[in-house]
Order: C-alpha cells, then structure tokens, then sequence
C-alpha cells in the first residue's frame, strides 16, 4: 500500500476508533490488510499532524488538530457572542461594535466563518468595517454574522 493510502486509512481509523496507543493503531491497520512498522506510524502521525487530547471520561485518543482548531473556533464564537454590541448596515458596509480591545478577534471569527459576500474586513479596537462584494445582499450578511452569535 502506498504512502497516501495508509495516511488516508490512519485518519479513517482515528475518526472511528477511540485509539489510545501507536500499538492499537498498527493492530487496526493490521486488521485492514495494511502492515506498518512503528517508526513509519510515527512518522505519519507526525506528518498528518495527529496529537493525542483527553475524552470526556478521562481517557486520551488520537485526533486530527483540525479537531483542535474547530474547538479554537468555538472558543473565538463565544468571544463573538459576548463581544458583539450592535451591527448597522451604511449602503454596501456593515459596521460593528465590539467591547473594547475585541475586534480584531471579532473580525478573525467573521473571516474564520468564511461568509459569501464579505469583500473585506478592517479592524479597529472596537469597530469593524466590513465591505460587502458587489451583487450581494448586506442584509443577507448581516444575518450570516448574526448566525456565528446563535
């Protein structure tokens, strides 16, 4: 099995198993035909950016850091959520007010939101600029934002 195909079966195998240990890792892979040495699971953990994070009941399993960054971007929405104080469109411009000192990560969720129609973002200590791309809705934006709040 080539390379590209192993790293696809490891991150299938850590998406659907609780795997704890590198052992446990070659035993599954074993079991889908796929017979790999430690050093070249090492190596692929490494490659395919997998770390070990603590479940809920205590134990640690293997997971993508994409699984890292969604819980970055929960963190920056709860940020958004209380930082948000109003929104108020100004012909192809949305503004918003932030708590002092939180736009920028207030800007960083709208950008992480990638929402359609968002030409760019300027931000200040407080405020944000949004600049809405030409054909789109500023209202249809402005609820693409409210949503990251909900």
């Amino acid at each position: 099995m080539k390379k590209y195909d192993r790293q696809r079966l490891i991150l299938s195998l850590i998406e659907h198993h609780n795997t704890e240990t590198q052992e446990e890792l070659a035993e599954l892979l074993k079991e889908n035909g796929v017979t790999a040495t430690q050093a070249t699971i090492s190596r692929d953990i490494k490659e395919l950016r997998i770390t070990k994070v603590q479940t809920p009941d205590g134990l640690y399993k293997y997971t993508v850091l994409d699984t890292m960054h969604d819980s970055l971007n929960e963190r920056l929405n709860k940020i958004f959520k209380s930082s948000v104080l109003s929104l108020k469109i100004n012909n192809d411009m949305v503004i918003l007010k932030t708590i002092s000192y939180t736009a920028t990560v207030c800007g960083w969720t709208i950008t992480n939101a990638k929402i359609e129609g968002i030409a760019g973002i300027i931000t200040g200590h407080d405020t944000i600029f949004i600049s809405i791309e030409e054909g789109h809705n500023p209202e249809d934006v402005v609820q693409k934002i409210r949503d990251i709040s909900l």
